[in-house]
C-alpha cells in the first residue's frame, strides 16, 4: 500500500516509520501525528522551473540497529541510508535515549557519490505538519524581532514565522533554537543541540494539512565528489502539554553537552530596585533619597542604570554627577552599602557610540558586513563590536574589573537588545577563519566576563538583559540572572517566566523587570505567581521632572496608596521567596488550559497561580501530595477550606488573578 512503512523505529513512546523513498511519519503511542511527508530534504541550484530542485526522496538501501552509550547515558541507534538520483547519498541516524523517552536525536548526511560538483542552495530536517484538531494549535519560537513579539503564539490561519536564528534587525537577533507546536492532547518540538548557536531557522506555520515544523538552512555549499554535507545534530520530541517539556528536555541534553548555567547565588534571588525610573537625567541626591524608600519597605538591591557614563564605547564617569571621578563613584557605592543595600551598576557592552575616543583610537574593533558597514545599535545610535576579537574582550574584562573590583559594585546588568545575538564580521582586521565566527563565540565572550566577574566576586549577580529577544540559550553560561526585558505586557512576563524555569531549571532567577511596565502598572501578583524576583523602579517622594522613558497615566511616584501594595508584596515575596522553589510547569498548558494556571512546590506546600481578565467558575489544583490540604488565599489571607490531592476542584470567583496556598494537614497520630 503507498506510504507503507519499510522501517519502524520506536521508543514505545514516539514512533517514527520511513517508507522506501525514506519519508517519515510520527507518531505518539497509538496518536499518529504526521503523514507521511518528506521529513528531510536538500535544494540543489541550476535546475527545476525557480532555478532550483527539491531532492526528498531517497531510495532505501539499508539500515542497521545497534546499542550506543554517551554523553546522553544509553540507547540504541538506528542507521538508516539511502541514494538518489544525481549521485547523491543520504544517512540517517535515529538515537533513543533510555533516559529521555518520546525524545530522538537526528544525525543527517548527504554525500556527493556522483563525478561532478553539487551546488546545494540549502536543506531543511525534521520538516513535518502536525495534523489538525478541532481546538487549534499553539506554538512557541524562539528566533528575535523587532517587535517584541511573544514567544507563545496561537495558530491562526496564515499564521507563519520563519524564526531565523541569525540576525532579524541590525540589532534583534540570536535566540533558542527549538521550536514547538501543539494540540490540547498532543505535541512536537524541534531544534538543534550544536554546541554552538547556527544560523539556521525552525519555521513554524499554519498549513492546510496542520501546523509545519521545521529545521532549515539557505546557506549555499558546493559538494565536491566525495564531499560530505553534515547537518546540525537535531532532536524531535513529541510531548504532552505545552512548550515547557520539550524546552526541559533540550536545557537537560545541553548540560550533559557542557552548555548549562551557573551555580546561583544567593543575592540572586533578593528583591530589586532599579533607579531607572529617573531615566539618564538622574541626580545621585535623589537616588539615595528614593533608595533609602526602598530599603524601608523590604528591597535590597539598588541598581544604577543608564547615565553614570558619557557615552557608550568609552564608559568614562560623568563629572557632572561624580566630579571626582573614581572617588566619588566609590563613595556613592559606599554609601549603598552603608544603607543595607546591595549595589548593581547598569553597562552595554559591545556597543560604542560614533565620536569616542575608543573608535577613534581603536576603529578595528568595529563588526563589519561583508560591505564595510557597521552593525547598528538603534536604541543609543551605536555601533556593535565584535565580540570574537580579542582586544574587544579585554576591553570589557577590565571594565569589569573597574566595576566589581575597583569600585565594590556586587553585579552587573548588562543591557541592550543587541545583546542577544552579532551578524557576521568580515572585519579583515580580526582575522576570522569564519566570518561566522562573531556569531559563535559570543558565547565565549559573555563567559569571558563572567569569569572575570567571579574571580572577584564569587557572589557577585551578573544579569543578561537582552531587551525584547528572546533569549540566546547558548549565553546562558554568562549569566546568573535575567528580567523579563522590557514585557510588554503581564502576559509576556508569564510566559517568559514559564520558559526559563525550563530552559534555566526549575529554581531559575528569573526577575519579573519594573513592575511598573504589567499591566495596570502593579501586577506584582504575576511576579509573584510565577515564581519570579520582584523588581520595581519607583520614584520617591515625587514623579521625576525628566525621565527618559514616558511616564505611565498615574505617574511612577511611590504615592502612599502605592506603597501600602508594595510592602503587602514584597513582604509575600519575602516570607516565601517561590523563585527558589520547584515551578512545575508540565501541570498545566499555557495555551488550553482556562484560566490559565501556574504551580510551584515551595516550604513544604503547593503554590498556585491562576490568572484571567475575570473568572467565575471551577479551578483544578493538579499535583497535590497524597492526602488533606487546607487552602489559603495567599494574598488576603482568607480560608478556602480544605482538599484532598493529588487532584482537587474548587470554586472560584476573582478578577485578573487568584493565589492559592496549600499546605498538608498533619494527620493525628492514635495512641
Amino acid at each position: 500500500m503507498k506510504g507503507a512503512p519499510n522501517a519502524r523505529l520506536t521508543d514505545g513512546v514516539l514512533t517514527i516509520e520511513f517508507d522506501a523513498g525514506l519519508h517519515s511519519r510520527i507518531s505518539r503511542g497509538d496518536t499518529v501525528l504526521t503523514a507521511m511527508e518528506p521529513g528531510e530534504a536538500i535544494r540543489l541550484d541550476g535546475l527545476g522551473s525557480n532555478g532550483q530542485r527539491v531532492v526528498d526522496r531517497f531510495l532505501l538501501i539499508d539500515q542497521t540497529r545497534e546499542t550506543v552509550s554517551g554523553p546522553h547515558g544509553a540507547g540504541h541507534v538506528h542507521r538508516l541510508r539511502g541514494t538518489a538520483a544525481g549521485g547523491i547519498e543520504k544517512r540517517v541516524s535515529v538515537t533513543f535515549l533510555d533516559k529521555y523517552p518520546g525524545l530522538a536525536l537526528l544525525d543527517v548526511q548527504y554525500r556527493n557519490v556522483g563525478t561532478a560538483p553539487l551546488a546545494v542552495a540549502g536543506w531543511q530536517a525534521a520538516t513535518h505538519d502536525l495534523l489538525p484538531h478541532p481546538d487549534g494549535a499553539w506554538s512557541f519560537s524562539g528566533a528575535s524581532y523587532p517587535d517584541r513579539r511573544d514567544w507563545v503564539q496561537r495558530v491562526s490561519p496564515g499564521f507563519g514565522q520563519r524564526n531565523f536564528m541569525g540576525m532579524n534587525a541590525s540589532d534583534y537577533g540570536g535566540g533558542t533554537p527549538v521550536a514547538v507546536v501543539w494540540r490540547r492532547d498532543v505535541g512536537l518540538a524541534v531544534g538543534h543541540i550544536d554546541v554552538v548557536p547556527r544560523l539556521v531557522s525552525l519555521p513554524v506555520g499554519g498549513q492546510p494539512a496542520g501546523t509545519r515544523i521545521a529545521i532549515a538552512d539557505d546557506e549555499p555549499v558546493l559538494l565536491a565528489p566525495g564531499a560530505s554535507l553534515d547537518l546540525p545534530p537535531v532532536f524531535v520530541m513529541v510531548h504532552e502539554g505545552d512548550h515547557f517539556r520539550p524546552l526541559d528536555a533540550y536545557r537537560r541534553l545541553m548540560a550533559e553537552r557542557g552548555v548549562a548555567a551557573p551555580a546561583i547565588p544567593e543575592p540572586s534571588y533578593a528583591p530589586v530596585w532599579c533607579a531607572w525610573g529617573y531615566g539618564r537625567d538622574f541626580t545621585t541626591d535623589e537616588v539615595l533619597t528614593a533608595m533609602g524608600k526602598a530599603k524601608s519597605i523590604g528591597l535590597e538591591w539598588m541598581v544604577m542604570d543608564d547615565g553614570w557614563q558619557t557615552s557608550e564605547g568609552d564608559w568614562k564617569l560623568n563629572r557632572t554627577k561624580f566630579p571626582r571621578g573614581d572617588a566619588d563613584m566609590k563613595a556613592f557605592v559606599g554609601k549603598i552599602r552603608a544603607a543595607g543595600m546591595r549595589p548593581r551598576l547598569w553597562l552595554a557592552p559591545l556597543a560604542a557610540d560614533p565620536g569616542t575616543d575608543l573608535l577613534r583610537d581603536h576603529p578595528d574593533m568595529l563588526l563589519l558586513d561583508r560591505n564595510g558597514a557597521a552593525q547598528n545599535v538603534s536604541f543609543w545610535d551605536a555601533f556593535t563590536l565584535c565580540p570574537a576579537y580579542p582586544p574587544v574582550v579585554e576591553h570589557f574584562r577590565a571594565q569589569v574589573r573597574r566595576i566589581i573590583g575597583d569600585w565594590g559594585f556586587e553585579g552587573l546588568k548588562l543591557d541592550g537588545q543587541h545583546l542577544n545575538g552579532v551578524a557576521p564580521c568580515y572585519n579583515p582586521a580580526h582575522n576570522h577563519a569564519r566570518p561566522e565566527e562573531s556569531f559563535e563565540k559570543l558565547q565565549d565572550f559573555w563567559k569571558a566576563l563572567y569569569d572575570e566577574a567571579m574571580a572577584i566576586n564569587p557572589q557577585a549577580v551578573i544579569e543578561l538583559c537582552p531587551c525584547g529577544d528572546a533569549f540566546a540559550f547558548h549565553n546562558m553560561p554568562g549569566m546568573n540572572h535575567t528580567p523579563a526585558s522590557d514585557p510588554t505586557s503581564s502576559w509576556q512576563i508569564r510566559l517568559k517566566g514559564k520558559t526559563f524555569k525550563a530552559m534555566m531549571g526549575p529554581s531559575a532567577p528569573f526577575a519579573g523587570d519594573h513592575v511598573e511596565l504589567s499591566d495596570r502598572h502593579d501586577d506584582f501578583a504575576t511576579h509573584y505567581g510565577i515564581g519570579a524576583i520582584v523588581s520595581t523602579k519607583f520614584t520617591w517622594p515625587h514623579d521625576p521632572v525628566n525621565t527618559t522613558d514616558p511616564l505611565p497615566p498615574g505617574g511612577i511616584a511611590l504615592t502612599p496608596e502605592r506603597e501600602v501594595l508594595w510592602r503587602k508584596w514584597i513582604a509575600l515575596y519575602r516570607a516565601n521567596m517561590l523563585p527558589k522553589g520547584e515551578y512545575i510547569g508540565g501541570l498545566y498548558d499555557i495555551g488550553f488550559d482556562k484560566p490559565e494556571a501556574h504551580a510551584i512546590r515551595a516550604g513544604g506546600g503547593m503554590h498556585y497561580a491562576f490568572y484571567a481578565d475575570t473568572w467565575s467558575s471551577n479551578v483544578t489544583l493538579r499535583g497535590l501530595p497524597p492526602g488533606r490540604h487546607r487552602l489559603t488565599n495567599s494574598f488576603t489571607g482568607q480560608s478556602l477550606g480544605t482538599v484532598s490531592g493529588p487532584v482537587a476542584t474548587v470554586p472560584a470567583k476573582f478578577d485578573h488573578f487568584l493565589l492559592i496556598a496549600a499546605t498538608p494537614v498533619q494527620q493525628k497520630v492514635s495512641a
